[in-house]
This record gives structure tokens, sequence and C-alpha cells, in this order.
């Protein structure tokens, strides 16, 4: 299933989501809009509010408030990608200059301090304390991963445990909490709230796995950013850490430098360590793990095209080539 047919059973309501999204952009403060709207509109899969579109419909919400709760979602990631892009000093992101290299360090984060409290706002306006809990709880996992991410990085002593922790609160607790938010909407019995959360959960791990074997495996077209990025900011990703774990002596003091100090320079020859062994199949084997646990999850759900959406949405994480 393509990311076109995974969107069809809510093809209205992503319609409903983009006009909204650009709408609470609005802004009596020019810079807000110009920055906003740079980034919101540089592309994306947009995964994350299509996943709290389906979740809603999979579980039998006909309401609207899904509507307003995907823009936060997408509101939350907007903010933590134009912060992201400053703490790490990137350039490129989605083909295109990331905003701190447009306008400016302060800009983005205070952007992203904008966007961030506009999510705020809107899930507010959901009226349900429930929708405000999970979420304050959710951005609260995410700057944890932030942090522990930062902890990590120029560590080559990092070890796949670490590793996972960071993209289990960073990554995938926002779809958790999206998925979670289309079953609280539908009034689930806690066991479908509990099975859409593990949904969510398993499906950010997959997706970022994904992402991150393809930093090593893709041209810098495909990526739209620049191949070994992550390891030039010193993030240990597990392609890096598997091939450290089985490489020869010299492969692993190569990597190690490399996170050390950066490997930018030393690209081919990163790459060519890691394709040597079975960092990318392994990478990618742990991917689609965590995509058929997702899968199994929605066993809790009643067949709809909804329902078979999201288990397209799985196997499109892991099928993916940028």
């Amino acid at each position: 299933m393509d990311l076109s047919a995974i969107r069809l059973p809510v093809a209205e309501d992503t319609k409903a989501v983009d006009a909204l999204i650009v709408r609470r952009l609005q802004s009596d403060v020019a810079l807000i809009n110009q920055i906003g709207h740079y980034i919101v509109r540089s592309g994306g899969k947009r995964l994350r509010p299509l996943s709290v579109l389906l979740a809603a419909r999979a579980c039998g919400y006909r309401g609207t408030q899904h509507i307003n709760l995907a823009a936060v979602i997408e509101f939350i990631h907007t903010s933590t990608l134009l912060h992201d892009d400053v703490v790490d000093g990137s350039a490129l992101r989605r083909s295109q200059d990331t905003a701190n290299i447009v306008w400016g360090n302060e800009a983005a984060v205070l952007v992203g301090d904008f966007l961030y409290s506009r999510a705020f706002e809107m899930m507010v306006e959901v009226g349900s304390m429930r929708v405000m809990e999970v979420l304050a709880h959710a951005t609260n996992r995410i700057a944890e991963g932030e942090v522990l991410q930062l902890l990590n990085t120029k560590d080559p002593d990092t070890d796949e445990r670490r590793y996972m922790e960071v993209i289990d609160r960073k990554t995938a607790t926002l779809f958790e909490a999206g998925t979670r938010l289309g079953a609280i909407l539908a009034d689930c019995p806690a066991a479908v709230e509990t099975a859409m959360a593990d949904y969510g959960r398993n499906l950010g791990i997959a997706f970022q796995l994904i992402d991150d074997a393809l930093d090593y495996s893709s041209s810098n077209a495909e990526l739209g950013k620049n191949v070994g990025d992550d390891l030039d900011e010193g993030k240990p990703t597990l392609p890096v850490l598997r091939a450290m774990a089985v490489g020869t002596a010299p492969q692993r003091q190569l990597l190690r430098e490399a996170i050390e100090h950066g490997g930018r320079e030393r690209i081919d020859d990163v790459i060519a360590a890691i394709a040597s062994t079975d960092a990318i199949p392994y990478t990618a084997q742990l991917a689609c793990d965590y995509a058929r646990r997702a899968k199994e999850a929605l066993a809790a759900l009643p067949p709809s095209d909804a329902t078979a959406a999201l288990a397209g949405m799985a196997d499109f994480a892991v099928s993916r080539d940028h």
C-alpha cells in the first residue's frame, strides 16, 4: 500500500487538517508567519497527523475533534524540528535550507516556541483533561529524549539500549500519543486505548530505525539531507553501533573517531565500513520486527478501511527508500 492509498480513507479529513494548519499559523508577527509557513509547507510525509486521523476513524470516531488534534500533533512535531536543527547545527532538511540557516538560530527557536504554545492553545479547545494529560506527558518525554540524545552525542561508548531509549522517547512518543488520542476521542475501552498506543509506539520506532538505516544507504536527493549528517553531528545511531560491535578492529577505530570528531571528511570510508557488516540489514530487520508488532496491535480493532490503512502505514514505514 503506497502513501496515497493509505491516505484515501481520511482524504477529506486530511484536507481539513491542512486548512486548519494554515489558519492557525496566522500571527500578527510577520516573521512567525514566514518561518511557520516555510517549514510546514516544506514537504514531509505528515505521517503523525495521518496516524491520528486513521486511528480515530478506525476506532469508530465520527466527530471532528480529531482534525484539531492532528494539527496539534503536527505543530508539536514542527516545533521539535525547528529546535533540533538549531541544536544540531543542521543546514538542510527536506531538500531545502533549514529555518535556522535562513533566519538565524534565535528566530528559529522562538518560532518553535510559538508553535508549541499554539499547539497547547488548540488542545485546550478540545475540552478534555485526558487529552491534555496525554499531550503534556508526550511533550515532556520528547524533551527528555532530546536531552538523552545530547548526552550520547560524541560518545562512542553509547550502546544499543541507550540508542533505543532515545528514539523511544524522541520519535515514538508522538506517534504513540497521536494514536492513543484517536482511541480516547472514540471513548474506547482501556484495552483498545492501550493497543492503539502500542501501535503508535511500535510504528514510531520502526520509522526511526529505517530513517537511521537510510542515512547510510540513500543519496542526498532521496533523503532531502546530507548523507551521514547524524554521524557528522556525533550521533551514534544503530547502523554505526552495530558496525562497531561486529566490525574489524580498524573499522571500530574509524567509527569511534568519526563519532568523537565528526565523520564528514571520511564519509566514504564510514559507509564502506558499515556496508561490509550486517549493520544495515540488522537495523532494517529490527524495524520490521517493530512494524510487525504495530500490526499485531491492530487486532483490537474491527476490520475497516482505516484499520487496513494503519496496517499499510506500518508496512510503508519499513519499505520506503526516503
